[in-house]
């Protein structure tokens, strides 16, 4: 179930209007929306496909902090004063994607209150996720950090297919947005597809039994032993990262619902 269906307001619909300042543009898979640096001078809505959200450090150093689908927000942080992208925006596959220059998002926000409730919604549900995201890291062992990514990326939580193909991932990337090694992502999908849970025939396909594995392990079992130390630490850079995105999306509900 989508943000515009717990609402009751379709946003394809909405945005497919004419709108000053609005435009729709359709993506090839891994090609770049913006990159960090670039000036934030508007929001995006993804109608179709997927988009990848990373950043870089000054050394190099990149770390995937999102991966967003249909129905998703991003770029926001223009909203709330700030300057420049701090995150790079890529797809990972064929996308169709709305861009409203952040004038034309303040005047909607402020005149169309279906639309002000559907982006609260989502900007409320992502912080939810974030904390999701927290509780994984701090208590969590990889496997089942792992086992929840994968959930995530499929929606198996909200739709009803036993099975579902995902744009291809590769390890290193699931590795950066887990918080561990490439090794151990590795040994972890290994032992994922001999018990039956995924398949790569002819992509990644990810079934409804690893939901069921992950909801029926209540107490998670350490990670099982590999010459390949698990390197826990992996995860704390990003720690901060969330907790500052969620600040930054509390403060944009906030001038939100001033707004509207």
């Amino acid at each position: 179930m989508t943000v515009q269906d717990r609402t009751g307001f379709d946003a394809l619909t909405f945005l497919a209007k004419a709108v000053q300042g609005r435009a729709i543009t359709n993506y090839d898979k891994n090609q770049t929306i913006y990159s960090q640096g670039d000036p934030a001078d508007a929001v995006y809505y993804i109608q179709s496909g997927t988009v990848l959200s990373k950043v870089i450090s000054c050394q190099g150093k990149e770390a995937i902090i999102g991966i967003l689908s249909d129905g998703d927000f991003f770029g926001e942080g223009c909203l709330a004063g700030q300057p420049r992208r701090t995150s790079t925006a890529a797809t990972l596959s064929k996308c169709t994607i709305v861009r409203l220059e952040r004038s034309a998002m303040q005047r909607l926000l402020r005149d169309e209150p279906p639309f002000s409730g559907l982006f609260i919604q989502y900007l409320l549900s992502r912080n939810l996720r974030i904390e999701e995201d927290l509780v994984d890291h701090f208590f969590n062992y990889s496997e089942k950090r792992l086992a929840r990514v994968l959930i995530r990326l499929t929606a198996l939580r909200k739709r009803t297919q036993s099975e579902r193909s995902i744009p291809k991932i590769t390890q290193s990337m699931l590795a950066e947005i887990v918080g561990t090694t490439r090794a151990r992502v590795s040994f972890f999908m290994n032992r994922f597809r001999k018990l039956g849970f995924i398949d790569y025939n002819p992509g990644l396909h990810i079934y409804s039994s690893l939901e069921k594995f992950v909801l029926s392990s209540e107490s998670p079992e350490p990670d099982a032993p590999s010459t390949t130390p698990a390197f826990e630490e992996d995860s704390r850079p990003r720690i901060p990262a969330l907790f500052a995105r969620a600040a930054a999306d509390e403060s944009l509900v906030q001038r939100t619902q001033a707004a509207s």
